[in-house]
């Protein structure tokens, strides 16, 4: 089967495929602060590390509900330069999706899903508390992609980390063990997994 993209349903898809495709996809679930000191938090499927000498992460916006064109993380993230990104487990996958609803720009998600923040150590956005592991982050830069929707923007945020928080309860023998906090990532459609199994393949050379 062949297709070019947005004709799936030529081809008996019933919804988009693509990200079903490129998955599963890890969740970024990011904090960020707004000018005025209001605190935000959402995650973000198209997220991910993006070199590791400094260390950089990316998360991916499409668009926004409002006339901005620009959701409130990256708002936040470009005006103030910093942001924070939680690692979801598979604990804390109910309260992740509650921070998905869309609120008026400036209302705390925390709360609203039952969580709570704790401060960071170099940044200012708050990290969420039971969270495994958190990445405190510096903005680098924001990159423009195209979109096909009219009135919508896609861009992709990069940031560099320059703080890590660890529980030490998931490293087991000097090593961090994702079966012990299960990380929460995204297939397509509405469909989720958690890591509970591995398996190890040493390089050849």
């Amino acid at each position: 089967m062949f297709y070019k993209p947005g004709s799936h349903r030529e081809n008996g898809f019933k919804r988009d495929p693509f990200k079903a495709f490129i998955s599963p996809r890890p969740i970024g679930w990011i904090s960020t602060i707004s000018s005025n000191g209001k605190n935000n938090l959402a995650p973000y499927s198209f997220f991910n590390a993006v070199c590791s000498d400094p260390p950089c992460v990316m998360f991916a916006s499409g668009g926004s509900p409002d006339d901005r064109g620009k959701k409130d993380s990256q708002v936040n993230a470009e005006t103030t330069g910093e942001f924070v990104c939680s690692i979801v487990s598979y604990q804390q996958r109910e309260a992740m999706n509650q921070t998905s609803i869309h609120l008026p720009y400036g209302e705390d998600e925390m709360p609203k899903a039952g969580l709570e923040g704790e401060p960071s150590r170099l940044v200012k956005p708050l990290r969420v508390k039971g969270a495994p592991i958190h990445l405190e982050c510096k903005y680098m830069q924001s990159v423009q992609m195209p979109c096909w929707r009219e009135g919508k923007e896609n861009w992709v945020i990069f940031g560099e980390v320059v703080g890590i928080h660890v529980d030490p309860k998931i490293v087991k023998d000097g090593f961090v063990d994702v079966t012990i906090y299960k990380p929460v990532s995204r297939l397509g459609y509405m469909e989720y997994s958690a890591t509970d199994e591995v398996f190890q393949m040493d390089r050849p050379d």
